[in-house]
This record gives C-alpha cells, sequence and structure tokens, in this order.
C-alpha cells in the first residue's frame, strides 16, 4: 500500500539525470539534421480571413454604424 497514488499498472521508476524526455540526443549516435532546426525557427504568417468570417464583419460593422445612427 506504499504506492497507493499508482494505478494498478503503473510503476514508479527513477531515471537518471540522462534519461527521458527532454534530454539531448546522446553523443555518439550521429550528427543531428541540420534542416531541422531552421525549419522549426520558421514562423508561418497570418492567413487570410474565410469568406464567412469576413461577412460576419461585415454584418457587425454594419450593425453597429446602424445603431449609432439611431
Amino acid at each position: 500500500m506504499a504506492n497507493r497514488s499508482l494505478g494498478t499498472r503503473q510503476k514508479m521508476i527513477f531515471r537518471g539525470p540522462d534519461q527521458g524526455p527532454g534530454k539531448a540526443a546522446p553523443k555518439g549516435k550521429g550528427p543531428r539534421n541540420p534542416l531541422v532546426v531552421p525549419a522549426l525557427q520558421r514562423k508561418a504568417g497570418p492567413h487570410e480571413k474565410s469568406q464567412g468570417a469576413k461577412r460576419q464583419e461585415a454584418q457587425r460593422l454594419l450593425r453597429s454604424r446602424t445603431e449609432e445612427e439611431q
């Protein structure tokens, strides 16, 4: 009953500082792909609004202008 917080199939695993997710690539495994870093740093630009979004924006603008006149 020591590990009551763990599920029935879970095991408590103690990992060293050089194991587990988030660890850099192990040395000696070969070079990393040099094209990945620039691809990850590249950001996508803003996309164009859809026709429905443009139509809704026009309706809101029209509604706000008609309310100002009244």
